[in-house]
Parts: structure tokens; C-alpha cells; sequence
């Protein structure tokens, strides 16, 4: 039996969740994805789920609440399947502390950048845009904790570098971005969810926190 419980949080295409499946089914990783959970119902990401058998589940943004009570909801959405890790692999919303303190320690993120550049969206595309201007010779992909709303920052579990080759294209660059990330995600949670490694054993999420009251003057991203 696996030692490991994984919920990945996907927002796209799920080329990054794909890898984890994969390494989870060949072995290289000592785990198994017990849920995927998107933010949108064209996700490719759930019909991969699907395909592997795997549970989903869609929490989509409602007009009428804050983002906080969004992540309360999702939060209590990734409980539900008992994760010890949760994956953003792709997830293209941040989250808040509504969220993060349920799974303190055990949210990872993946980052096509190195750490401490390029955080945000986009990150491919600015780095081959700085690239041509003679700005930087190369990016890269990190694996990293998310402990706080920091923006694409905490402890890092692994990075590596990605050259440019300005006579190429930025299809090209991003296909090495990509491949660069189904790789290094796959040896960090191998990592991760070694025997005896912390966080190996299965850990209860915390108790779901008393919701907190409205305002007016909501901000809703």
C-alpha cells in the first residue's frame, strides 16, 4: 500500500498532474493521488483524473463570496479525501490562509522559474522575453513549500536550470520549461514521500475554522 496520499489542485491543461500519476503507477514515487480538485470545469486536468479512476472535484469561484470563504470551501473540499500532500500543479489561483493553514507544511507548488525570479504569471514567456534583449542566458523550475500568500516563494525542495537558446523559439523553450517540471516534480514528491521521510505517515487536516463574518466592502479577485 502506498505511504502517501496526494490531492492535486489543477487549473489547466494537467500535464504536471499526468507526471505524478505516472510516477505514482511506475513506483518512483511512494504514493497515490487520491483526488483531483480544479477551479474550472474546462480543466483538461479532470478529465485526466478520470481516465486514471481518480476522484474529482470542481470548486468554482462564486460572484457572492469573498475569497476566504472560496478557500474555506476548497479547503474543506481537499479534507474530504484525507490528503498528507497537496499539489498545485498548475492551480492559477492564489491561495489564503483560509486554505494554507488546514495543510500547514504539506502544500507544495511547482514554478517555471528559478528561485527569488519571475513570480506571477507568465513566467516562461518573460524569461524568453528578457532572453532576446540580452537580459539573462537562461530560467528554470522550482519545487517549493507554500507556507503563506507569498507569491511563488517559501522553502524550496529542489530547482534546476533551463537554457535559452535565443536562435530557437519560445515554443521550444517552454516545451524544455515543461519538461523540466514533469521531472523535478515527480523526484521532489519521491522525496517527500519516501519512508521515514516527514510527512510520509497519513496526518488528519486540521479542524475546519469557524467561518468569519462579511463585510461590505469585499474585494473579490
Amino acid at each position: 500500500m502506498a505511504s502517501s496520499r496526494i490531492v492535486v489542485l489543477a487549473s489547466g491543461s494537467g500535464t504536471n498532474l499526468q507526471a505524478v500519476v505516472d510516477g505514482c503507477s511506475l513506483g518512483r514515487i511512494d504514493a497515490q493521488v487520491v483526488g483531483v480538485v480544479s477551479n474550472r470545469i474546462d480543466a483538461y486536468a479532470l478529465v485526466r483524473a478520470e481516465r486514471a479512476g481518480i476522484p474529482t472535484e470542481l470548486v468554482e469561484a462564486r460572484d457572492d463570496e469573498e475569497r476566504r470563504e472560496h478557500d474555506a470551501r476548497l479547503a474543506g473540499a481537499v479534507a474530504s479525501f484525507d490528503p498528507d500532500w497537496v499539489v498545485l500543479a498548475g492551480w492559477m489561483r492564489l491561495l489564503t490562509t483560509a486554505f494554507l493553514d488546514r495543510f500547514e507544511g504539506r502544500v507544495v507548488n511547482i514554478h517555471p522559474a528559478l528561485p527569488g525570479e519571475l513570480p506571477g504569471t507568465r513566467a516562461i514567456e518573460r524569461a524568453w522575453g528578457e532572453a532576446l534583449a540580452g537580459e539573462r542566458r537562461g530560467s528554470g523550475v522550482m519545487v517549493h513549500l507554500v507556507p503563506d500568500e507569498g507569491v511563488d516563494d517559501g522553502p524550496v525542495l529542489a530547482a534546476r536550470t533551463v537554457p535559452i537558446d535565443p536562435s530557437g523559439t519560445l515554443d521550444d523553450f517552454a516545451d524544455a520549461v515543461h519538461r523540466t517540471e514533469h521531472q523535478l516534480l515527480v523526484e521532489a514528491l519521491a522525496e517527500l514521500c519516501s519512508p521515514g521521510a516527514p510527512g510520509a505517515a497519513p496526518r488528519a487536516a486540521a479542524p475546519e475554522p469557524a467561518p468569519e463574518p462579511r463585510t461590505t466592502n469585499e474585494v473579490r479577485r
